[in-house]
């Protein structure tokens, strides 16, 4: 088969996105811990911060869907990169002239509401360009180099912002990031491919046409329709594992500890580093296998058993942390019940993402990718900022070991009906 990077659009698709997903990667990272540490700790406010950032993309995808079929995805991508990279290098001088937490929470609630708000005008076009520029049969090819660029991401930027967030200002890092997005567009705009506008201008009476024509369609995909239903309740329990639990335990646990393993080497921000740099080395083994595979016509099944292996790892950490953290038994044991947890998760994610990832690229009409994509995107993720909100609640209320097993228990039903829907074998 031939290899995608001999396609010139895929390189400068490939390329761009490394270096804003890197600037992405630095800003989330800081953005965690920043509002941690200049709140005293709010879990609350994290979550909230997070839930307000989801909704406003959930809100502007289904936009973001219309204009990705309407226009040129290329064109839309590096206006949208462009724009955020402005938005955060203006950001930063106002944190300059404004030194104050109260004023700093202001502004990275305002950036994280305008950078969502973009994101979910990118993501649709981004998420149905490469049908455009590779051929069908490379598609699981194309999608698994691009969990290899995510995953040696997850090696090296979480290293590397783990060691600019502790040396560096926090302006001087979100400055590094708004370069970031601006250097992706540069690369985005030399991006060349056949597109075909719609007839008639763009309205808004056109808009919710366009809405419901993606509805309608995703109507007749009964085993997409039952995936995505699926999967929205699955994030709802997973999510807060990732986005609120393990930077609250970095922080709290991690952070408040006399003593823990390698803290003569590694900081607890560094941690974090670790847990992301092994799930970056299983998640490269895991696309790189997949990269030399031929596509399977059906990949439903083995979807579904990898999403039953992320259940029973998410119970075993659940026991782990109750055991050595809550009870008090040995915080450095977590630490590296944490670290195999991460490699298995690295490598289950990338078998059960770029799977679904080719099948909505083969089996959906390309007219329809954007609004299609836009469509899976918000059922798939609707749930998450209200998951996000609430998991803050219940890390300021009840604690951690409550969050993991209310969300242990969450998955665990959600796996059963997942295995159980028969429409879900046919991807």
């Amino acid at each position: 088969m031939k290899n995608v990077f001999t396609n010139r659009n895929f390189r400068l698709v490939f390329f761009g996105a490394l270096v804003s997903e890197m600037g992405a990667l630095l800003y989330s990272f800081a953005v965690s811990f920043y509002i941690l540490e200049i709140s005293g700790n709010n879990a609350f406010l994290q979550g909230l911060y997070l839930a307000v950032c989801g909704a406003v993309t959930l809100i502007m995808t289904p936009v973001g869907g219309v204009l990705g079929d309407r226009f040129n995805k290329a064109k839309i991508m590096f206006l949208c990169d462009y724009v955020r990279g402005g938005i955060i290098i203006a950001a930063t001088a106002m944190m300059l002239l404004f030194d104050h937490p109260q004023a700093h929470l202001i502004i990275l609630f305002a950036v994280g509401v305008l950078g969502s708000a973009v994101g979910g005008v990118f993501s649709p076009a981004s998420g149905a360009l490469l049908p455009h520029i590779v051929e069908e049969s490379q598609l699981q090819q194309a999608n698994s180099y691009y969990s290899i660029r995510g995953s040696l991401q997850g090696i090296l930027g979480v290293v590397l912002a783990g060691v600019l967030y502790s040396a560096l200002p926090i302006t001087t890092l979100f400055f590094l990031v708004g370069a970031c997005y601006v250097a992706s567009g540069v690369s985005e705009m030399f991006i060349r491919y056949e597109h075909t506008a719609p007839e008639g201008r763009l309205t808004v009476k056109a808009a919710l046409t366009d809405m419901k024509e993606g509805l309608v369609y995703m109507k007749t995909q009964k085993a997409l329709t039952a995936l995505m239903v699926t999967i929205l309740f699955i994030n709802f329990f997973l999510s807060p594992v990732m986005g609120n639990f393990i930077p609250y335990f970095i922080k709290a646990d991690v952070g408040g500890a006399p003593s823990y393993l390698f803290d003569k080497v590694l900081t607890p921000e560094l941690w974090l580093s670790v847990f992301e740099v092994l799930m970056g080395i299983s998640s490269l083994v895991g696309a790189a296998i997949l990269s030399a595979k031929p596509q399977a016509d059906k990949c439903g099944r083995k979807v579904g058993l990898m999403i039953l292996a992320m259940a029973g790892l998410m119970l075993a950490l659940t026991a782990a942390y109750w055991v050595f953290v809550h009870t008090g038994v040995s915080l450095s044991a977590f630490l590296i019940a944490l670290s195999v947890g991460s490699l298995v998760m690295g490598f289950v994610v990338t078998q059960v993402n770029i799977p679904i990832n080719t099948a909505v690229m083969r089996i959906v009409d390309k007219r329809m990718l954007s609004k299609v994509s836009s469509i899976i995107s918000v059922a798939s993720q609707g749930l998450v900022p209200i998951a996000s909100v609430l998991a803050g609640a219940i890390i300021q209320g009840v604690g951690s070991t409550a969050l993991l097993v209310f969300c242990t228990a969450g998955f665990a039903v959600a796996t059963v009906f997942l295995l159980a829907n028969r429409h879900v074998k046919e991807i």
